[in-house]
């Protein structure tokens, strides 16, 4: 029986008089009628205004990684707000933390906190061009920095005809002032030979490589070993600066995030997401002899930085990261839930494969997972985009846009795994009678 969205709809036709597309991010309108607007969250679930119940697999993109409403972490916040909101001034709890974090990620000598994915890394791409004194940076296809201009710009893979054309860089909409597009290079995912080319040729203007060791925008596509190893001695080669952004891997795929599962250390590594549980807040790490250069000729600072209720949820969120099983927990699930999946997929003959690590993985509808944004945009994405929209019918709430991965939080529980997996029965179904495949035929 389709959901009733009387009351989301309602209020959508409200708030698009007031906010442009009714809501506060571009990403979270789905249609005029599709839009939904929550009520609560709690646990891995969350309600909408008309009482729809949603296994929650978007957690906001990746930070509600205990849970909705953890108690232990709200509890910690609202101990937190007794402190007071902001001083411009500093707290104990900024050291307490930052003494977490580079115990977790040892890359992080020093750090400094933002509010923010995208602050944090417009910080750091600041320090790196300030310690280098050039201006240039490389970024890859297929990854996803934050909304300011500097990172707003890809390649044109609409006009591709095929893997190795080499297409024109776009900006993601107006307002990208086009004198950005003079300072950046973009590199291929997963081959290093171009990379080493193209700083070969421009080390003396290029201050950083800015790399998602796991492309948390574009199906959890990871980096292969080689090639994020290559990509730090490349870096070193090149006395070019290695940053690498850990939004949304930092305390993630490892206590000490993806430099930890890699066995890579960057010169600067950005986290955010996971760090609070939802909390507003961001951090920069990295060595010493850089980040020193905050204060001295680099400046950074933000009026809401290291908030004093932010800083003890993440104080709380890391302790608990740092001392349980949790993350072990969240990928156990995340491998339980794809092998459910596979079965299903399996039994009708659809083609698919994952990627990414079971706590943010990207399900793809092809026999082997592509190994960069190209063959993810040359592939047929269809099913998985009619899939998604029969999933969340079903109380599946995954994010209609293929390129995101599924996040995995500790609240998922065997209650959650048995619903999902026969909700995505029901929905596999459903799409292959809708598309009007069957087969190995559905997935391409």
């Amino acid at each position: 029986m389709p959901r009733a969205l009387g009351k989301s709809n309602a209020h959508f036709r409200r708030a698009v008089q007031r906010l442009p597309l009714g809501v506060s991010s571009n990403f979270r309108y789905w249609g005029d009628e599709a839009t939904v607007y929550v009520k609560h969250g709690r646990g891995a679930r969350v309600w909408d205004l008309d009482d729809n119940v949603y296994i929650d697999y978007r957690l906001g993109y990746g930070p509600v990684i205990l849970g909705h409403c953890h108690p232990e972490v709200d509890a910690a916040a609202r101990t937190g707000q007794t402190v007071g909101t902001v001083f411009a001034l500093g707290t104990e709890r900024e050291l307490a933390v930052a003494d977490l974090i580079h115990e977790m990620v040892p890359a992080a000598e020093l750090v400094r906190f933002s509010n923010s994915g995208t602050e944090a890394v417009m910080a750091a791409l600041r320090l790196a061009r300030g310690a280098t004194g050039k201006d240039g940076y490389v970024i890859f296809e297929g990854s996803y920095h934050g909304l300011f201009d500097a990172v707003m710009w890809m390649a044109d893979v609409e006009s591709l005809q095929s893997i190795d054309d080499e297409p024109d860089m776009i900006a993601y909409g107006k307002g990208i002032p086009g004198l950005t597009r003079q300072l950046f290079w973009q590199a291929r995912y997963n081959d290093a030979n171009r990379l080493e080319e193209l700083l070969r040729q421009n080390r003396d203007k290029i201050a950083a490589v800015l790399i998602e060791p796991i492309l948390g925008n574009c199906c959890g596509i990871p980096s292969m070993p080689e090639f994020v190893r290559a990509v730090r001695e490349l870096c070193t080669k090149y006395d070019v600066l290695m940053i690498v952004d850990e939004v949304k891997t930092g305390f993630r795929v490892a206590k000490g995030g993806a430099q930890a599962h890699y066995g890579v250390t960057g010169d600067i590594c950005t986290m955010a997401k996971a760090m609070a549980n939802g909390y507003p807040i961001a951090a920069i790490g990295g060595r010493e002899e850089v980040m020193r250069h905050y204060g001295q000729d680099v400046a950074h600072g933000g009026t809401y930085t290291a908030q004093a209720m932010s800083l003890a949820a993440a104080e709380k969120t890391l302790t608990i990261l740092r001392d349980t099983t949790v993350l072990a927990d969240i990928a156990t699930y995340g491998e339980a839930m794809q092998a459910g999946m596979h079965k299903i997929l399996a039994a009708r003959g659809i083609a698919h494969s994952f990627t990414g690590h079971p706590s943010m993985g990207g399900l793809f509808f092809r026999e082997t997972p592509p190994k960069n944004y190209r063959e993810w945009k040359l592939s047929d994405y269809s099913f998985y985009d009619t899939l998604a929209r029969h999933l969340i019918e079903r109380g599946v709430m995954c994010e209609p846009d293929s390129r995101e991965p599924w996040f995995i939080s500790a609240a998922h529980d065997q209650s959650c795994l048995d619903q999902t997996l026969a909700g995505f029965e029901e929905a596999v179904d459903v799409t292959v009678q809708e598309l009007g495949k069957a087969g190995k035929r559905a997935a391409g």
